[in-house]
């Protein structure tokens, strides 16, 4: 076999029909605006918390919509609940109560 100087990385691609979505669609019920984001972040714009770390609210909306909780767990403590991004969206999405509902969640996910 002949080294050509790289090597195939594993698939970063996600089975959402093996995903569980569990926590996904408890958050839907708790928190029904959060079903009208369109992820054209205004949110990660405006946020205190991105300026002194990496953290962003629609990268947690991803990371929800996926089904990765482990992940999800170390972004959401992160937010400093102030609230700007709940200002600025223009969908009106209570992103405040959506971050604290997916950390009551993901804690209770977690314990089971």
């Amino acid at each position: 076999m002949i080294n050509f100087g790289y090597t195939l990385n594993k698939s970063g691609a996600i089975n959402l029909v093996e995903a569980d979505l569990s926590l996904y669609n408890d958050l839907m019920k708790k928190v029904p605006s959060f079903a009208r984001c369109i992820g054209c972040g205004g949110c990660a714009a405006t946020c205190a918390a991105r300026q002194h770390t990496d953290f962003s609210v629609l990268k947690c909306n991803m990371l929800i919509r996926r089904g990765e909780y482990d992940t999800l767990s170390k972004e959401l403590n992160k937010c400093m609940l102030c609230g700007k991004c709940s200002l600025v969206c223009p969908r009106n999405v209570n992103t405040r109560a959506m971050i604290i509902q997916a950390r009551l969640l993901v804690n209770s996910f977690s314990k089971r």
